[in-house]
């Protein structure tokens, strides 16, 4: 489906321009591709929440920034803004906090006096800042279509088939599942229904080492590249330990002996953005900047992050990159509104995308400013739009196996 594409994505040659530490960021160029890319423009019979009741601004619109700072404004602390780091600057700028998911859904929850929780991600972050606040307060996302390409890749559906083939051969019982943070509110109640634990990127390492303590195997949703690298890079598996369920072939694509010898079952799901940073790319920048220190997020694919210097978490990347001296040439492999945000906000140093190509994640960017204008003004007329609720059993399950998370050592 269209509006769950994770990677928008568009040549540039602006990156060049970026080997002189003294040269400013360029931005890509605003072409009607880029634009579409950018999550503007849709096919609204193949989308959900495309349509907006009402009246949405247009983007051209001169007075949008303080038509936002006018209706956020009125609604005084009834309204929290949460903004995520992969947002474009004209939406945070008017976010309370900014910040990776599960730190946002946290602050969410620490805000128990504001009426309106807006989120400024995409929904599986919204699902989590619902499960997570109390039944008083109102999640809004305003735009609908922002979903997240990993996070659709592992349905419940499918994860129970998975489930109920490990228990047909025998080694349920000894298997722990436990799933990334970028996952839906069914996936997080299956996982807790079922013994689990969610992880974020900071820990994974620990969340998989109380699996391991209290099972043989573990079943890692959604994103396969996170459970690998964690596995094989921070708790000394090899690669062989870990195998690939493909859920849309008949038995995963994996042999009964495959299942039953593994430590871990990484299910058949990527960051569509993170994703798609390859080997030829750290191979590339580090001939061209010489002496460039190459940065990036686990949810790289395997051979990207053993050959990159450094590995870690959106807020690891963010606080490596203020820690760095003057003068020193970072290429950052994460979402290029960051990359672009952490760039301008320290012009002295050399931060550079690490790919070539200008890759936003096209769902996370549709929640621009026409959007978040709309959702605060029909918030002041007293119309709750675009409202995020998970049902309550899936809501305690979830909430299972985030206390589990919260509990960790």
């Amino acid at each position: 489906m269209a509006a769950h594409t994770g990677a928008g994505c568009a040549p540039s040659g602006s990156w060049d321009t970026m080997e002189d530490v003294n040269e400013p960021w360029v931005e890509p160029s605003p072409t009607a591709t880029a634009l579409l890319l950018l999550g503007r423009g849709g096919d609204p019979a193949t989308e959900r929440g495309v349509e907006c009741p009402g009246d949405l601004p247009a983007p051209s619109d001169p007075d949008l920034v303080a038509r936002a700072a006018a209706a956020k404004a009125a609604l005084g602390d009834r309204v929290f803004v949460l903004g995520h780091h992969y947002q474009r600057d004209e939406v945070i700028q008017f976010a309370d906090v900014t910040g990776d998911s599960f730190k946002l859904a946290r602050e969410a929850a620490a805000r128990p006096d504001a009426e309106y929780i807006v989120f400024c991600g995409v929904h599986f972050m919204a699902e989590s800042a619902d499960i997570l606040t109390s039944d008083r307060q109102k999640v809004i996302l305003p735009d609908l279509a922002a979903g997240c390409s990993m996070a659709d890749m592992a349905v419940l559906s499918q994860v129970e088939t998975a489930w109920e083939l490990l228990q047909d051969l025998g080694i349920a019982g000894e298997t722990v599942p436990v799933t990334y943070m970028n996952s839906s509110a069914d996936i997080k109640g299956f996982v807790g229904r079922n013994g689990g634990v969610v992880c974020t990127s900071s820990n994974a390492k620990r969340a998989l080492t109380w699996a391991y303590e209290q099972g043989q195997k573990v079943l890692f949703l959604p994103d396969q590249h996170l459970g690998r690298n964690t596995a094989v890079l921070e708790m000394g598996f090899s690669l062989d330990d870990c195998v690939l369920y493909d859920p849309h072939k008949p038995g995963g694509g994996l042999t009964p002996e495959q299942l039953r010898d593994a430590k871990m079952i990484l299910w058949r799901g990527h960051c569509s953005v993170h994703g798609r940073f390859t080997l030829d790319s750290v191979n590339e920048v580090r001939e061209r900047v010489p002496g460039v220190n190459v940065l990036v997020h686990p949810e790289c694919r395997h051979e990207v992050v053993t050959a990159a210097d450094q590995v870690g978490s959106t807020e690891y990347i963010i606080r490596a990159i203020e820690a760095a001296p003057a003068g020193s040439a970072w290429a950052v492999g994460t979402e290029l509104n960051l990359v672009r945000r952490l760039a301008l906000a320290h012009p002295d140093k050399q931060i550079m995308f690490l790919d070539r190509a200008v890759c936003y994640c096209s769902t996370m960017n549709r929640i621009d400013l026409p959007h978040l204008v709309w959702a605060l003004e029909e918030l002041v007329a007293g119309r709750v739009v675009n409202q995020i609720t998970v049902d309550p059993v899936t809501a305690h399950q979830a909430r299972v196996a985030l206390d589990q998370m919260l509990a960790l050592p």
